[in-house]
Formats: structure tokens, sequence, C-alpha cells
């Protein structure tokens, strides 16, 4: 049975976009995106201080049920042990190329066991609202991505900046695909940033997107509520 999920999603093409029904079929985690092979080693310096191995290869593709993806402002995991990491998206839909902003929550204890396991556990969260990747292909590294956390009861910065940190998308959609083309229905995460203090668990986070140069932004926040863990 297909894991496919149908979103209402705002792909902002021009004044009065709605929302419209899209159909993701297809969920693809880049991981291991970065541009600077030293950046790359202090990610992978980060996890494996906290016991997860390296990768396979870099970049590396996981596939994820589609069905793990969600819009919504809540989530629940097993304990206090996830965490998320602000990515930009890239979607094929009807032909064209979308960019959007996602979430790629993770529990950080499976992710010790392995990888690919720890990826199909949580929900990953994405907003609704997507670029065409054609508006921004031309500035593309001038594009911010953040993120921030909810600690002690105050806001703080988790993660920040350009997306020139990790590979260009037609980089990674290539070196993906065998014909240099996503398949239609098909969402791919396309990698995170370092942590400030250290990739740890997350409660609440809330991460965005902004083009400083068409003045706009993309945003998104969400709590995870802890279902309890009995043995």
């Amino acid at each position: 049975m297909s894991s496919s999920r149908q979103f209402e999603l705002v792909l902002q093409n021009g004044p009065g976009t709605k929302p419209q029904p899209v159909t993701i079929a297809h969920l693809v985690v880049a991981g291991w995106t970065g541009r600077d092979p030293a950046a790359v080693e202090k990610h992978m310096a980060e996890l494996e201080a906290i016991g997860i191995a390296r990768p396979a290869s870099a970049p590396i593709f996981y596939r994820v049920a589609a069905s793990r993806l969600t819009t919504t402002d809540t989530i629940e995991d097993a304990g206090a042990t996830a965490g998320g990491e602000v990515e930009y998206l890239i979607l094929r839909h009807e032909g064209r190329y979308w960019v959007g902003l996602g979430s790629d929550h993770t529990d950080r204890e499976v992710e010790k066991f392995g990888v690919t396991v720890s990826k199909q556990m949580c929900e990953k969260p994405i907003a609704a609202q997507f670029w065409p990747y054609d508006e921004v292909a031309p500035h593309w590294d001038k594009l911010i991505l953040r993120s921030f956390v909810v600690e002690g009861g105050k806001r703080t910065a988790y993660q920040e900046g350009s997306v020139a940190a990790m590979l260009d998308p037609m980089d990674l959609v290539a070196r993906y695909t065998a014909n240099g083309t996503l398949a239609e229905q098909t969402l791919m995460f396309c990698g995170t940033l370092a942590a400030h203090g250290g990739v740890r668990p997350t409660r609440q986070f809330a991460f965005e997107i902004e083009d400083p140069v068409l003045g706009r932004k993309i945003a998104h926040e969400y709590k995870v509520t802890s279902l309890p863990v009995l043995g």
C-alpha cells in the first residue's frame, strides 16, 4: 500500500495564490550534503560525540515513508530524545520544482542504533508554503535558513546560515537520480546546518527560510508531545 499523502499547499505563483491539493508520494531525506568538507566533518563530529556512526557515503539519500510528513503545529514522539533540524526542501510537482521548508525531526537515541531507522521514527513537519525554484535560482546562495528552540522558557537561536553551506539542489537531484530529474510527487529534504551548542533534543522548534532579495520568508513552528515509554 502506498504511503502517499495529500496536503493543502500554497504554491506561491503570483498574487492571489490559494492553497491547492498536492500529493506527495515519495519522501527522500538527503544527509551530509555540505559543500565545505570541514563543515561536514564538524557535523559528523557532533553526532559521533553522542554515539552516532558516520554515514556510508556523503551525500547519502534515505528513503522515508511520505506518511511521516505533516503540516501541523504539534507532533508526538516516544520519550524525549528527538530533535528538529531546519532544512530546505525541493518538491517536484506537475513538471516544476518548488522550494520549501521542513524539519528533519529525528530521535537521537534511535539514531545511535541506525540512522535509516531513526529517519522513519518521527514525523517530519513542513511548512505549507512553497516558492517556484526558478524564482530563487538566480540568487540561490543568498537564501538564509534559521531555527530556534525554547529552552528554560527562553527562545534561543539554534541554527543559522546560508543555503550555500549545502550542495545546490540541482546538484543533489543529479546525484540522487539516474536521469537528473526528480520523479513527480517527490519531496527531498536537502541537508542541515551545525547547531549552536551542539545537537540536542528539542521540544519546541521554530524554523524559517528567508529570501532577502525578494523580501519574503517561509516559516513554521511546532511543539512536541512526549508519549510515555513503559518498557
